[in-house]
């Protein structure tokens, strides 16, 4: 199966595609930069691998959470994409691709995006036997402060949220912290990843039906909230 997987919820831009047993790909941390990237890596992984874009069969995106405009533009370029080559979409948690960046051992995992606002994206996760996760609560959006966590022996924590928040993050983490990655983006070789089971299993949906996840709807502070008022 060939299929491109797409990821623009942060400030990394990523683009791969799975041809076959390979996976190609392409990534940059560029904030805002992500519409001038993205279809030009798109472009340049399918030259290297001698496809046209008519050889694709499907089209994979990280649906969010993540940077309101990101998560609109990865999701938007999926659906137009595979629209125009009548090809069907699977859309990935960006919690979940980014919890992958874990290392692989029987601790849990928290991925934790930097929501702004003062407040986190945060999910935990527990490995699964054949190298992916699932979920060990639900996804959310909160603060740091908040935070309540399920019970595990030991964590991994990935993600801008830890950059912002370690201290507050290490207060609220019952367990030993095996490690601690803040520059660590969801990629889209984990789209791929997560989205290649999918496809197999017959869970892909047509391009109108493959939505952005956003877990709030607010994107700023009034000026009453920034005490500008």
């Amino acid at each position: 199966m060939n299929f491109l997987a797409i990821e623009t919820s942060t400030e990394t831009c990523s683009v791969a595609l799975v041809h076959g047993d390979e996976v190609i790909e392409r990534s940059e941390v560029a904030p805002r930069r992500h519409a001038e990237l993205v279809l030009p890596m798109a472009d340049e992984l399918l030259a290297e691998a001698g496809l046209k874009r008519q050889a694709l069969d499907g089209i994979a995106v990280g649906r969010g959470p993540g940077a309101f405009t990101g998560v609109r533009l990865g999701v938007s370029l999926a659906q137009g994409m595979a629209m125009a080559l009548d090809i069907p979409v699977v859309t990935v948690s960006s919690l979940q691709a980014l919890a992958l960046e874990a290392p692989e051992d029987d601790a849990a995992i928290l991925s934790v995006i930097d929501a702004r606002m003062g407040e986190i994206y945060v999910a935990a996760w527990r490995r699964d036997a054949d190298g992916g996760v699932s979920l060990l609560d639900r996804e959310r959006v909160d603060t740091a402060a908040a935070l309540v966590l399920p019970e595990a022996a030991a964590w991994h924590v990935v993600g801008s949220g830890w950059a912002t928040y370690e201290a507050i993050l290490r207060e609220r983490i019952p367990a030993p912290i095996l490690s601690a990655e803040g520059a660590r983006y969801p990629q889209a070789r984990h789209v791929a990843e997560v989205a290649a089971r999918r496809f197999r299993a017959g869970e892909a949906v047509a391009p109108e039906l493959a939505l952005p996840v956003y877990l709030r709807d607010k994107v700023a502070l009034t000026l009453v909230e920034q005490g500008k008022a």
